[in-house]
């Protein structure tokens, strides 16, 4: 729930990474600023088909997705600025907790063998409004990236009570699966102690993957990049590409066990 931690960043450039690795990925942006369209390089200017249409005009899915001009084998269903008014909108609307599930459900439902999606990933918006809710309902898994500071552990405690109030009404399915360790500076003591204190907390959860403080990861989306394309040398591209090695494997080790 805190801003500025590495949401988007870690949305787009896992994104990014598994689909270089030839999973065929879906990023949908429900954050009204559209800050994952843009690293994307796709269109989300006013009056773009995106997520608002599909919550709000049930427009279906397949009409707002765009392919990542990019990497290849990624899709984005892109956010717009009329998003940011969907909050006060959806308060009124028939099943508002759930708009989001059904379209992505029907999208996926039409998928053909061939073009089947290995992951979706819904950005989020740094707040629990219906649009976070819609999210947490659609999903089956939380990733949750925590800067190695002191005031994200704060909000973890937050994040995971509402979260456990969206699966006791809303979506028994839903659980944190992952948690990344974000903006990561190994020559501070703060860092290594929250870093230790997360893996202390959820040691099955937290990826040994950490991912380092990095202009190249800050830099990347002015140029609208993901810094897999950008810089894919750098040592945050390295990270991501070793963070969505480890989210694969652990997601092919649950589908064998299941």
């Amino acid at each position: 729930q805190k801003g500025g931690v590495g949401k988007t960043s870690t949305a787009v450039n896992l994104a990014a990474a598994l689909a270089q690795g030839g999973l065929r990925i879906l990023l949908v942006d429900v954050d009204p600023q559209g800050n994952a369209s843009t690293a994307l390089s796709i269109p989300h200017q006013a009056g773009t088909p995106s997520i608002y249409d599909v919550v709000i005009n049930d427009l279906p899915m397949s009409e707002v997705v765009q392919p990542c001009p990019q990497v290849r084998n990624l899709w984005c269903a892109p956010a717009t600025i009329d998003l940011a008014g969907a909050e006060i909108e959806l308060v009124s609307l028939v099943s508002r907790e759930t708009r989001l599930r059904r379209a992505l459900v029907e999208y996926l439902a039409h998928q053909s063998a061939i073009s089947r999606l290995d992951y979706v990933i819904l950005d989020c918006p740094p707040s629990l409004g219906l649009l976070t809710v819609n999210a947490f309902v659609a999903a089956e898994e939380v990733l949750i990236p925590i800067q190695c500071e002191y005031y994200a552990l704060e909000g973890v405690s937050q994040l995971l009570k509402n979260i456990g109030m969206v699966k006791t009404h809303l979506n028994t399915r839903l659980h944190v699966s992952t948690i990344l360790l974000t903006m990561f500076d190994g020559r501070t003591n703060l860092a290594r102690q929250v870093a230790q204190d997360v893996r202390d907390h959820f040691p099955d959860q937290t990826l040994n993957v950490v991912i380092p403080r990095s202009v190249r990861i800050s830099e990347a989306p002015s140029y609208g990049q993901t810094v897999m394309t950008y810089d894919p040398s750098s040592s945050g591209a390295v990270a991501y590409l070793e963070a969505a090695q480890e989210l694969a494997e652990r997601g092919v080790t649950e589908k064998k066990e299941s």
